[in-house]
């Protein structure tokens, strides 16, 4: 199991608070350098279970012993078991919560065996067995892959310009990254 320092980055994110009052930085207003409470085992489990897949561990013991979002990158974590509570509008990541939420969207097999640079259009069957994680802003999304060769990795999907790509290694030190910038 993927062990945090839930209390190291709770201070983390007072200290990141304390230097950005007017929540300035990128993202900052939606997120607001808060998190959610932990998620129980059990919803865990019941979420894998619905879904027929598994977690990779350092984003489940994340939701587990952390919280389940939102202070991270971009407009911050999504939810892993429940909606986002209403924010200043409608977000294009609501839309991608609820898709990946699909009977069978989660279990599928990630399509990608190498990354896809460049335009790409409507990706919808590209992001197949992947969790959208957040919101980068302009329809630029992060991606948790579910299964395959690259489980556990985060892709950026930017449809427009920058195509489907990985960005980091593991949930663990993505965050991190972010924590730490």
């Amino acid at each position: 199991m993927a062990n945090w320092d839930a209390e190291g980055i709770r201070a983390r994110l007072r200290e990141m608070a304390a230097r950005d009052p007017d929540q300035e930085r990128f993202g900052a207003g939606t997120h607001r350098y808060a998190l959610a409470p932990r998620l129980p085992a059990s919803d865990i489990r019941a979420f894998e279970e619905s879904h027929g897949i598994a977690l990779p561990v350092e984003y489940r013991s994340f939701v587990a012993d952390v919280g389940d979002g939102p202070a991270g990158p971009g407009h911050g974590l999504m939810p892993l078991t429940a909606p986002r509570p209403e924010a200043d509008g409608e977000w294009a990541a609501d839309d991608e919560w609820a898709e990946d939420r699909l009977p069978g969207r989660l279990a599928g097999p990630f399509p990608l065996t190498e990354p896809l640079p460049g335009r790409i259009g409507a990706p919808a069957e590209l992001t197949r067995g992947t969790l959208m994680l957040a919101e980068q802003g302009c329809g630029v999304f992060l991606r948790l892959v579910l299964n395959g060769p690259h489980a556990g990795e985060i892709w950026q999907l930017d449809p427009d310009w920058g195509g489907f790509v990985p960005m980091s290694p593991g949930f663990r030190s993505w965050y991190t990254d972010w924590l730490t910038r």
